[in-house]
């Protein structure tokens, strides 16, 4: 029986426990499942490996350009900074949590799909990486509070499973509003933003126009390209630190590069040139770690996507936010830069206010977490209130994607030194209540975790009897304030090349497409029936 045991041994230690081989497995279980070829299935599991791997490989990248980075923020402000990037820190968080990430990720999506199929809340999650970074996040906050592995998965895995059904419900009646009709759900974990840009345009653009009414610059299409976006945004604010830095610390400022191994700057020219490679190398590694969620997402989710199916007939698929993005491109840019500025904003408050009397950490405004949350709350906030709606409920998101990671980072133990941290509205304010209910121990920590997690299960079934399943509209005071001809240019497939009438606001749209996700993104799988 000696070789049983060290088999089993094995198969714990040496397969089970390392996250890329579990994540192969499970993709060769899912298309299997499916009844794929061996082919396909070999093939599938070895990309879904290969994925896996390189997240890990971008991470060490994102933590070399990252630290100088870190060193000069404190230089120059005696203040933490961080920049949230969420591939960045669940890259970091797979060398010592991979496995239990890998286990609660399986529950969570396990559980997710019985209560759809056994609660009114029949949404499907499909955004796999989002999927990942949560499960990512409740691993953090519950190991770090010292929680036993067991309970990090269990209840990790609960928890995950009840955002993937409550939060598409709650953020249901907007997204309905935008999308006219109820074959697609959001399923992203910006949610509290998109609702937040929704109720902000019910309460400002009653008789705003819409976005869709505007003529915008070509000159910012380059901005839809993920890699370049990152890489310009990472070189401005190195430039920016590293002016501040050598302001204050003078020709001291050059050694901040010859930490790690690296080489001193000799002088201001190189100094600012390393600071540009550093920022672009921030790029690649991003580029990197998203191009390996791509290559696990490419054989995984559609995977699940073939289970789910068969368990939960007729439910309604949760999409990534780029999902809304062809509603409304003109309200896209204009949320991404009016979301930008509140991060600007917040950042300003920050550093003047909130880091001096709570020590909160400085965070840091990337194109690109700005560009996805802000742009899809641009959407919903011009669903709801036009162009005062994109703007101000994109504003919103922008503001709360700066304090709520800033909080989070209270609960992420030696995880909130690494200069990076979860960067979407829903990681925040989950975060931080499952991470404080943590601290509680394990007995009561458990009570308050699973109770907060039903109050949001039954929140959302609430809103999915009593205002979903109505057909409340949440932008029906508007339209009764704008003449037809003004609200044409709202309607849920604008910008898209057909045209409807009588879907949404009514009336014929427009068929002219001004800006698309950036073409590095992780794109959502189609909804059944297309593609």
């Amino acid at each position: 029986m000696d070789w049983l045991v060290s088999f089993a041994k094995f198969l714990v230690n040496e397969i089970l426990s390392e996250p890329a081989y579990l994540i192969g497995i499970i993709t060769a279980v899912g298309l299997t499942a499916l009844r794929k070829s061996v082919g396909q299935i070999l093939g599938g599991a070895i990309k879904a490996t290969l994925g896996f791997l390189l997240i890990g490989a971008g991470a060490t990248l994102v933590v070399a350009a990252l630290a100088p980075l870190g060193d000069m923020i404190q230089g120059a402000t005696g203040a933490q900074g961080v920049i949230p990037t969420n591939e960045a820190i669940v890259g970091i968080a797979q060398a010592e949590y991979g496995s239990r990430v890998a286990w609660l990720m399986i529950l969570g999506f396990a559980v997710g799909l019985l209560l759809a199929r056994f609660t009114p809340l029949r949404y499907v999650f499909l955004t796999g990486h989002h999927m990942l970074f949560m499960a990512t996040l409740l691993t953090i906050v519950l190991a770090t509070a010292g929680q036993p592995s067991w309970l990090v998965v269990v209840v990790g895995g609960v928890l995950l499973g009840i955002m993937l059904v409550a939060l598409p419900a709650l953020a249901h009646p907007w997204t309905k509003r935008v999308t006219g009709n109820n074959t697609v759900a959001i399923g992203h974990f910006g949610t509290a933003g998109y609702i937040a840009a929704g109720a902000t345009g019910q309460l400002v653009g009653k008789r705003s126009r819409s976005t869709e009414s505007m003529n915008l610059p070509e000159g910012l299409r380059f901005l839809r390209d993920s890699m370049v976006a990152t890489a310009l945004s990472m070189v401005l604010i190195y430039l920016i630190v590293a002016i501040l830095y050598l302001v204050k610390a003078g020709k001291d400022a050059y050694a901040v590069f010859g930490t790690g191994g690296g080489e001193p700057a000799a002088g201001i020219g190189e100094y600012l040139m390393q600071s540009v490679m550093q920022g672009l190398q921030f790029g690649i590694a991003v580029a990197v770690i998203l191009f390996g969620v791509r290559t696990i997402l490419g054989e995984l989710v559609p995977a699940f996507q073939g289970i789910a199916k068969k368990i939960v007939p007729g439910a309604v698929p949760a999409l990534d936010a780029p999902i809304v993005f062809p509603y409304a491109q003109n309200a896209v840019l204009v949320g991404f830069i009016s979301s930008f500025i509140g991060g600007l904003v917040s950042l300003a408050l920050l550093a003047w206010v909130f880091e001096p009397a709570f020590g909160l950490a400085l965070v840091l405004p990337g194109l690109v977490p700005h560009f996805f949350t802000g742009g899809a709350a641009g959407v919903y906030g011009n669903a709801t209130g036009g162009r005062r709606g994109a703007v101000l409920g994109a504003f919103v998101n922008g503001v709360l994607i700066t304090f709520l990671p800033a909080l989070l980072l209270k609960v992420l133990g030696a995880f909130g030194e690494e200069n990076t941290t979860f960067g979407d509205a829903d990681f925040g304010w989950f975060g931080v209540v499952v991470g404080n209910a943590a601290k509680l121990g394990s007995t009561p920590g458990l009570i308050v975790m699973l109770a907060f997690g039903a109050v949001i299960l039954a929140g959302a079934i609430l809103v999915q009897k009593r205002v979903v399943e109505t057909g409340w509209d949440p932008g029906a005071r508007r339209d009764a304030l704008l003449p037809p001809s003004e609200t044409a240019g709202d309607d849920p497939m604008g910008g898209v090349d057909s045209a409807r009438e009588g879907v949404g606001d009514g009336g014929p749209v427009r068929t002219q497409a001004r800006i698309a996700p950036p073409r590095g993104a992780p794109k959502p799988p189609p909804p059944p029936g297309e593609g």
